[in-house]
């Protein structure tokens, strides 16, 4: 696994930046950039599991280990979950996906770190920014 981080600045309060990447709706937005019919099931609350699904239902699962409302949501990805089934374990104990959003001078910057395994690394470097231009998008609205 290898540590990517992706930050961009929004002018736009904590509290929308936080709409835009959790409201259900915007989150479907965004994540259409890596997969049309990108959702998520579950409770958004620290200690949940939470499922990151496609339109075909199968994703992965994970916890969300720390939440702070308009700040931080960090989650512990568990495994894969297909055809309603969980497979533990697939991402080893590494697999984290974290959001900080930070005020500075009087803007938001938004940053995201995540560990992914090096095929995927030139993926995310291309597809992450787009997603993250959305998040802006729908905040500054």
């Amino acid at each position: 696994m290898k540590k990517l981080e992706f930050t961009i600045e929004i002018n736009a309060s904590k509290e929308k930046v936080w709409d835009a990447l959790w409201q259900d709706e915007n989150y479907r937005n965004w994540t259409s950039v890596f997969h049309e019919g990108s959702h998520y099931e579950g409770d958004l609350k620290e200690g949940s599991e939470i499922l990151f699904l496609g339109p075909e239902e199968s994703g992965m699962y994970a916890i969300i280990e720390k939440l702070v409302p308009f700040e931080k949501m960090y989650f512990l990805h568990q495994g894969e979950y297909t055809n309603g089934e969980k497979q533990p374990g697939t991402f080893g104990e590494e697999a984290i996906e974290q959001y900080d959003l930070a005020e500075k001078d009087g803007k938001i910057e938004l940053a995201v770190k995540m560990n992914v395994p090096e095929d995927y690394i030139p993926y995310f470097a291309e597809t992450f920014p787009k997603a993250l231009g959305k998040v802006k998008e729908m905040a500054e609205k």
